[in-house]
């Protein structure tokens, strides 16, 4: 029985000993010192080779094929059994590649040898001499260069392949495979601090590609969806900064149109694209708009190319940098003109409906405006601004689109926030001088009292009837509807100021809001203007308030004598009526702004109509007299009359006349003198009247009391 080595090598020792196979001589010579140094020394015989009758030698000519796997269970299973290379051998099924085909028989060394085929520093040759192909891309990529420079972490054939990560076969999950090929990928290029010391990309760029649009999709089982492989390749994997690598700036348009076919075409005739293939390298690509590993869904607010982020991520970069503009003649006032127009500030606040850079200039298809097809040629702008304003014509282009308020490109619109500006500066500016001077005069007045250097002049204790209820409702709706105007206004056109961002930040529904209250306060501070007009028209009292309104020639004596005043060169304070200058000047500025406010409020509120009807030009100039005097109103409430009714020290803290509709006797002694004396004249005249009345019938009574004695 040969049971041991000895009895095996008793025939196979011979140098001689052959057979006949398929026509050629094969031989069964076994050398005992290349057995002596194979990691299987250990084992007999048979221990490998069975299927024969022991009892029964010389044994049959063919015994049964070696099966490594009896022993090493957890080998992979690809080149056990490879489909493709079975069906190209003609073995139809049978395994193509067997153990010993890479291993050898009976010379089988240890992995971990230095010298044997298969240590890691061999693996490339010994592998490439059946993947010839593969071979020679590798050798060529940036794992291959590292990895024959000994850099620890670089990898090698079986660091790759070892678990079956390898290309997708017929009958395979792909979606499983890419999701296992992202992980490996990512086990070396994450995991590993060898590897992850030496490459540029940080970790978390890295690690953003598990929460990228690529990553979430193969995770819902898209298995046409992008991973590392995809984007990088497999064995032929190079740096960005090789022209050959798939991810070389000038190569990733067509790296991404192995996926994104229909947008490539659209973004290679784009002026993008033109200039990439131009070599431009300053001109974008997918990813300098879209991100590289982080890649987002257009519709994930936290995007660069959604849509509240286009313009101010994705655009503007480019667009307003100064070293770009300068080199290709490109306006680098774009985006500024932009996020001062509605559509900007509109974004900046949240809206998610507004236009963006995109909207008009397109997404992967932007051409300038001198190409016919372009969406901003001057023959497809109507229809280009017809997407989101209805029923726009003609007239909607004409004017700047990208408004920069300066002498040499908007004459007009210039000279208007000129002279408002100027009107603003000059006229805040006197009420402020005006009201500085009166605070300091009546300051020493008032401390003068609190010291006791003079008396309080003796005044009685009534109360007089300023504002009517009418009056007051009428005050209030004014009131509350400019406030909130104010602050819904200027919150859009300053959407990051600290008082707005809080409310922003609860909803994006915030901005619409926003909107409606403002077109809400607007409709009733009009109200509340027209029913005025009814009441100064045909009420009474309204009739009398109007004609005491009315200026005159008086009122800018008043209002030098009150300089001189304030100023020390006179010692008299000129006495008012029922309304100085002061409230004059106030009553007559708020009819003039609200009517301004209102008709240019109604053309921008109705811009489709009235862009049809005014062009662009027109609009913008109510756009920019609504903005300046939305600033003028603002300041002159806050400097002339929040003074004269909560900082003005005769009224301090806060004249209540708003609300409880009366003064008592010492403000109408210091604010209104004239009218006080008048009510005081009247009073007497009425007294004098009923006392002359009472008098004369008492002398009638005893006229007829007279005529009856004497009858008696």
């Amino acid at each position: 029985m040969a049971q041991t080595r000895e009895d095996c090598l008793a025939c196979h020792s011979d140098k001689s000993l052959t057979t006949e196979r398929k026509g050629k001589s094969t031989s069964l010579f076994v050398d005992e010192a290349v057995l002596a140094k194979s990691p299987h020394k250990m084992f007999v015989c048979v221990a490998c080779h069975v299927g024969f009758d022991a009892q029964n030698l010389p044994h049959k000519e063919r015994i049964d094929p070696v099966n490594c796997r009896t022993c090493h269970r957890d080998a992979g299973v690809k080149h056990t059994f490879h489909p493709q290379l079975a069906k190209a051998s003609g073995t139809n099924g049978a395994p193509a590649v067997s153990c010993k085909q890479c291993h050898g028989t009976h010379n089988v060394d240890s992995p971990k040898l230095t010298g044997s085929k298969f240590h890691a520093a061999n693996q490339p040759a010994s592998c490439g001499t059946c993947h010839e192909n593969v071979r020679d891309t590798y050798v060529h990529s940036s794992h291959a260069k590292a990895f024959s420079e000994g850099i620890k972490g670089a990898p090698h054939c079986i660091s790759c392949h070892q678990n079956g990560v390898t290309r997708v076969q017929a009958g395979e999950d792909s979606t499983k495979l890419k999701i296992k090929q992202e992980k490996l990928c990512l086990a070396c290029h994450l995991d590993d601090p060898n590897v992850r010391s030496r490459i540029s990309p940080t970790a978390g760029f890295i690690a953003s590609f598990q929460a990228s649009v690529h990553s979430a999709a193969l995770d819902r089982g898209n298995g046409k969806a992008a991973n590392c492989i995809d984007c990088h390749g497999s064995h032929e994997m190079k740096k960005g900064s090789d022209p050959s690598s798939r991810v070389n700036k000038f190569n990733i348009p067509a790296t991404c149109g192995r996926c994104h076919q229909e947008i490539t075409e659209q973004y290679t005739y784009s002026v993008h694209g033109a200039a990439v293939s131009k070599g431009i390298d300053a001109a974008p690509v997918c990813t300098d708009c879209h991100g590289e590993h982080n890649i987002l869904r257009h519709t994930d607010p936290k995007s660069p190319v959604a849509r509240g982020n286009v313009s101010a991520q994705v655009c503007s970069p480019c667009h307003s940098s100064l070293k770009l503009s300068q080199k290709f003649g490109l306006a680098s006032d774009r985006f500024k003109s932009f996020a001062d127009s509605y559509h900007g500030l509109a974004t900046e606040a949240g809206s998610v409906e507004v236009a963006n850079c995109a909207s008009c200039h397109g997404v992967h298809d932007i051409k300038p405006s001198s190409d016919p097809s372009s969406r901003i040629h001057k023959n497809n702008l109507a229809a280009t601004c017809g997407t989101c304003h209805p029923g726009a014509n003609e007239n909607f282009t004409k004017g700047s689109v990208h408004v920069i308020v300066t002498e040499k490109q908007e004459e007009v619109l210039y000279f208007v926030a000129t002279a408002y500006i100027v009107l603003i500066v000059v006229t805040i500016g006197g009420m402020f001088f005006h009201n500085l001077l009166d605070f300091i005069k009546k300051s020493k007045k008032q401390l003068m009292y609190r010291r006791g250097l003079i008396p309080r002049p003796p005044v009685a204790h009534r109360l007089y009837l300023r504002m009517s209820l009418n009056e007051r409702i009428q005050h209030g709706a004014l009131l509350i509807s400019f406030i909130t105007l104010v602050l819904t206004g200027f919150a859009l056109k300053f959407p990051e100021a600290w008082w707005v961002w809080p409310i922003r930040s609860v909803s994006p529904l915030m901005f619409e809001l926003r909107g409606v209250t403002h077109r809400i306060a607007a409709v009733v501070m009009v109200l509340a203007g027209l029913y005025h007009s009814y009441y100064v028209l045909f009420v009474p009292r309204g009739k009398q308030l109007i004609r005491d309104l009315l200026p005159k020639l008086q009122d800018v004596n008043d209002a030098v004598a009150v300089l001189k005043y304030n100023l020390g060169l006179s010692p008299v304070k000129p006495k008012f009526g029922r309304f100085s200058y002061i409230e004059k000047s106030e009553y007559w500025a708020l009819i003039w702004g609200t009517v301004v406010m209102s008709v240019t409020g109604v053309i921008l509120w109705f811009d489709n109509t009235f862009l049809g009807l005014l062009t662009k030009l027109w609009w913008d100039v109510a756009r920019t007299v609504h903005y300046y005097e939305a600033w003028l109103a603002t300041l002159a409430i806050i400097v002339w009359h929040f003074y004269f009714v909560i900082f003005n020290p005769d009224s301090y803290p806060l004249n209540v006349a708003f609300w409880k509709g009366t003064l008592t006797e010492e403000e109408m002694d210091e604010e209104h003198p004239l009218e006080l004396e008048e009510i005081h004249r009247r009073e007497m005249i009425a007294a004098l009247e009923e006392a002359k009345s009472e008098g004369e019938s008492k002398k009638t009574q005893e006229v007829v009391s007279d005529l009856d004695d004497e009858r008696s």
